[in-house]
């Protein structure tokens, strides 16, 4: 059922009490890395700054939950909802500071590389496709990446807010998902392994192990491509205002980017499923192509993204009925 721009301010009848289902999994992974803080407490390097997130987190939360509570609305709902998403920008990063303290893994997951497909199908890719237009098709895919989850969620807000609850639900679980995966599993993709042992010797089939290597150093390679080209610059901003050695295997990227899609193939809509259709392409090669993720990473991503998002989505519907 769509939802009027007028019908948003209106006091819902049956306001929802307590905390929303995407709430709660967002406080689950921040009882999670308060539990991996206490483990690590005396390795980690900001311990007293990371504290401080959480309880600005809490703080939000509860401040959104109250504005709820005062103004029962639609719109109110969406704020709540939004709030969280935002906080994903964050939460992205701060597993940095957990998995830094762990050894690294890229020599196990580049070999794997070489073994599966004879190269290094991150460094060729953009050497075999040097094109400027190229390029930016590959850097605007992969920017796109928020715009496409938004694209969607307001998408099922105005035109199935039936649902938005339950599409919410499994994008932020697909996430935090991904997250602890992170944490555990410290990875950093090719543009931070790369050029920390050098292209030389990943060219020549070479994978040292780094240990704690990226403990102390977070230095990234300059993604392939038309570097003045428009969508690049884009890339660039993006990379400078939040990457990290972190995140690589499976790519979230392309296993979020899958689970939006398949929200997208669920509606049937020509016009939203036509919209994100060819970006979700762009995606899976583009991952690649900027250094961001071992081409195993991209394949883990589109099998994880499609089993998370029957996951989550079975999760929900046992929710409701609990």
């Amino acid at each position: 059922m769509a939802v009027k721009i007028s019908e948003l301010f209106i006091r819902e009848k049956k306001p929802h009490q307590g905390l929303l289902a995407v709430e709660w999994i967002a406080i689950g992974y921040l009882v999670f890395t308060l539990l991996m803080m206490v483990l690590l407490w005396s390795k980690l390097v900001n311990p007293e700054e990371m504290l401080k997130g959480r309880a600005r987190f809490l703080l939000i939360t509860l401040a959104f939950w109250g504005i709820y509570y005062l103004r029962p609305c639609r719109l109110t709902m969406f704020a709540r909802i939004l709030i969280q998403m935002s906080f994903l920008g964050w939460w992205y990063p701060d597993t940095y500071e957990l998995n830094r303290m762990l050894p690294n893994l890229d020599h196990l997951f580049a070999g794997w590389e070489q073994s599966l497909f004879g190269c290094q199908p991150s460094l060729l890719f953009s050497q075999k496709v040097p094109y400027g237009w190229f390029s930016e098709l590959m850097c605007l895919g992969y920017v796109s990446y928020f715009p496409l989850m938004l694209i969607t969620y307001l998408f099922y807000f105005f035109k199935r807010y039936q649902e938005f609850q339950m599409t919410a639900f499994v994008i932020l679980g697909s996430f935090f998902a991904y997250y602890v995966v992170f944490v555990l599993l410290p990875v950093t993709g090719p543009q931070f392994y790369y050029l920390a042992v050098g292209t030389e010797k990943i060219a020549a089939g070479i994978f040292p192990n780094l240990g704690d290597w990226f403990l102390t150093h977070s230095e990234r390679m300059a993604a392939p491509g038309w570097s003045d080209g428009f969508w690049y610059h884009m890339l660039d901003l993006t990379h400078d205002a939040g990457e990290r050695p972190t995140a690589a295997f499976p790519s979230s990227h392309v296993g979020v980017t899958t689970v939006v899609m398949l929200l997208a193939l669920r509606t049937r809509h020509k016009g939203l499923i036509f919209t994100i259709l060819p970006f979700y392409v762009l995606m899976c090669f583009s991952t690649v192509y900027i250094y961001a993720h071992y081409a195993i990473d991209a394949i883990a991503g589109l099998l994880t993204g499609a089993l998370l998002y029957y996951a989550l989505k079975a999760v929900w519907h046992r929710y409701l009925k609990g």
